[in-house]
């Protein structure tokens, strides 16, 4: 499905364009309701943001002059993928002095293969690099 152009007149997507926002279950944002959740109909995994909506929220970002955060938004778009707990052994594994560059490496093709996560595999790639020239890579052992 190809993305609609947006503007930055668009922006926020759930008052003025509510038609293009889903969850990742596929329910229509409109059918995300107070009603919906106490008769549960609307569940938790219904109230998770979709890769989508995220990407909608980059090219809104990018239309509005703050490619910045389109970028932001992007990575986030992919890592809706991942699992929770991954993501957050992956922040930590980025902490200074927490990882070596080819335990970063390693994480950049694990997104990459696993995920198609190439824009944030991308990123990793180049925070090793960057590590290595700060010299706050972990000593490998």
């Amino acid at each position: 499905m190809s993305q609609p152009a947006l503007t930055a007149a668009d922006y926020p997507l759930s008052v003025k364009r509510p038609e293009l926002l889903t969850t990742p279950t596929g329910k229509a944002f409109s059918e995300i309701t107070l009603d919906g959740v106490m008769s549960g109909d609307v569940r938790a995994e219904d109230l998770r943001v979709s890769a989508e909506t995220l990407r909608l929220q980059a090219a809104l970002s990018e239309a509005a002059g703050r490619p910045q955060l389109g970028a932001n938004l992007r990575r986030a778009a992919e890592l809706t993928a991942v699992a929770d707990e991954r993501v957050l052994g992956i922040y930590n594994a980025l902490r200074p002095n927490a990882s070596t560059k080819q335990e970063l490496l390693d994480i950049a093709t694990e997104l990459e293969e696993q995920y198609n996560a190439t824009i944030t595999a991308d990123f990793v790639r180049e925070a090793a690099d960057v590590y290595e020239r700060r010299g706050v890579l972990a000593d490998a052992d």
